[in-house]
């Protein structure tokens, strides 16, 4: 007899197509048969060991969250509610061209300071890898929710060449070939890259065009934090798009948002520069999340030439008085390429997390509300904390337009990341509400788009991108990775103020078959792997 029958359930598919109601029999980690209207239908009803009413709930595949930050998480937090609650039951990490694999020890260590804000110091976690495929391996112990990776480009390039800004060797090249080449043997899925963080952003076309080029070779893709959201956002849209063109290696455009006041209203401009990239041929999908402000680290908005080096060069020039004064200008006047090319509004910046605890009177309160209250100037606020807490603090960017959200998730190639970086006292509300927010605020209050189109966009779409034969879809003989939710309920808990409630309305969450929420509770379960690359 089988493991479990889920019984009258509204099955949204993940395809897209009109809901319909069935009992699904699972076994052994996969969906062995869906017997439609069986109520209705007067035939035997499927047996099993264990038989769950889903009366009044929708069936849907899980959730794939396209752009996470869970590098650390997944190994220091089995519970990981932050992403098993909201139906999660696939993340793709390695984001944004930084994390810890490929690396030897040097290279682990700077990386590990470098994005310290986005997934803590790690002192908590034992690095007993160093390749890809040790990583993996290490994540195939047991997770709470199954891991893609992609391998950062950055890392690569800080193993090759250095934190410098220069150009490559032909030498330093071939060895970054070669790593990305090793790292998708292994079983990453693509490279990502962080062309506004160092040392990433070093790195010319010609160069990311040959990376590219590997990439494409095993059948994997480029997933590019591109060089502006700013100023530069069009254009920034449009060499990935050439540049991948070039490579013939497909492309996934990260939070693909148009920011800042420059981009107000411009979403149409980015989707008619896509729509004529995909009706000559190109390969392209990308990611959003339902809010408008952005998050990242206070470090990422200084100037490029102030983060060559390292993290340890970053520190001696932001203790100098007068390269620190040369590093406000850039920022205040100019706009650094490290903010998107616009002059710094530092009553956008709220300062989200930090690493040490004496400085917590920071976070909630922008940088000019802090200035202000302690009587200094802005730039004085921001360089204490990053000298203070050697370069952690995480930030919100309030940049954002409702409108550009709205359009660019309509799009059909969209689909659903969180980007939820889970370190800091108040992170953003994405990384515990992205899935549930689409579902209750755009589809049940707004009506952005309809459920069947929202669960297409957060399940079969990602998995086509990953190339994944028997996921995304509620289909007979795919895996069991599965999401039960109330539709007229789900909902985001998280808010700006509590970011780190749970959703509502998502009773059930399956990982290979077994239940990691059960009854709106984290179970024990480790059921998640590592999801490696499928050989083309």
């Amino acid at each position: 007899m089988e493991e479990l029958v889920i019984r009258d359930a509204d099955v949204v598919d993940g395809s897209g197509a009109d809901s319909y109601r069935a009992d699904v029999v699972v076994d052994g980690g996969r969906i062995v048969s869906i017997v439609k209207e069986a109520a209705a239908s007067g035939c035997q009803r499927p047996k099993a060991r264990r038989e769950l009413d889903a009366e009044g709930l929708v069936l849907s595949p899980g959730f794939v969250d396209m752009h996470a930050h869970s590098d650390l998480a997944l190994l220091r937090d089995p519970d990981h509610s932050a992403k098993a609650a909201q139906g999660v039951t696939l993340e793709v990490i390695g984001q944004d061209g930084l994390s810890y694999a490929p690396v030897d020890d040097r290279t682990l260590g700077e990386v590990r300071r470098a994005i310290a804000g986005w997934n803590g110091p790690g002192d908590d976690v034992d690095f007993d890898w160093r390749s890809v495929g040790e990583y993996l391996d290490r994540l195939d112990r047991g997770i709470a929710v199954n891991a893609a990776y992609l391998i950062p480009q950055g890392t690569v390039r800080a193993l090759a060449v250095g934190w410098d800004d220069r150009e490559a060797t032909e030498a330093e090249l071939e060895h970054m070939r070669r790593l990305v080449a090793e790292g998708l043997e292994q079983g990453a899925v693509g490279m990502s890259s962080g062309l506004t963080y160092t040392p990433g952003m070093y790195a010319k076309d010609a160069e990311l065009t040959e990376l590219c080029r590997v990439v494409a070779s095993y059948g994997g893709y480029y997933c590019p934090h591109h060089r502006s959201y700013g100023a530069g956002a069009l254009q920034a849209y449009e060499e990935m798009v050439e540049l991948t063109r070039e490579a013939d290696c497909p492309l996934h455009l990260a939070h693909a948002t148009m920011n800042f006041g420059v981009n107000k209203g411009r979403a149409p401009e980015l989707l008619t520069l896509l729509d004529g990239a995909l009706a000559a041929g190109a390969d392209i999908t990308l990611d959003t999340y339902p809010y408008t402000p952005g998050c990242t680290t206070l470090v990422a908005l200084l100037p490029s030439w102030a983060s060559e080096g390292g993290p340890d060069q970053i520190m001696k020039r932001l203790a100098d008085d007068d390269t620190a004064e040369r590093i406000r200008h850039h920022m205040e006047e100019i706009g650094s390429d490290g903010s998107h090319g616009v002059p710094m509004e530092w009553e956008t910046i709220e300062i989200s997390g930090t690493g040490d605890p004496a400085l917590a009177e920071y976070v909630g309160r922008t940088v000019l509300e802090s200035a202000r209250l302690r009587g200094e100037t802005p730039w004085t606020v921001a360089r204490h904390l990053l000298l203070a807490d050697r370069l952690a603090p995480t930030i919100l960017q309030h940049v954002g337009h409702e409108e550009n959200v709205r359009a660019i998730m309509r799009h059909r190639v969209h689909t659903g990341g969180s980007d939820g970086i889970l370190q800091g006292a108040k992170p953003h509300p994405r990384a515990y509400g992205t899935f549930p927010h689409y579902l209750g605020h755009y589809v049940r209050e707004l009506g952005v788009l309809p459920l069947e189109e929202c669960v297409a966009h957060l399940t079969s779409r990602p998995a086509a991108r990953l190339r994944l034969p028997d996921r995304g879809l509620v289909r007979e003989g795919y895996r069991a990775d599965l999401v039960l939710f109330d539709p007229a309920t789900v909902a985001a808990g998280s808010t700006y103020d509590n970011p780190r409630v749970l959703p509502t309305g998502i009773p059930y969450v399956l990982v290979d078959g077994r239940f990691v929420m059960e009854d709106g509770r984290r179970t024990d379960v480790l059921a998640g792997r590592s999801v490696r690359r499928v050989p083309r």
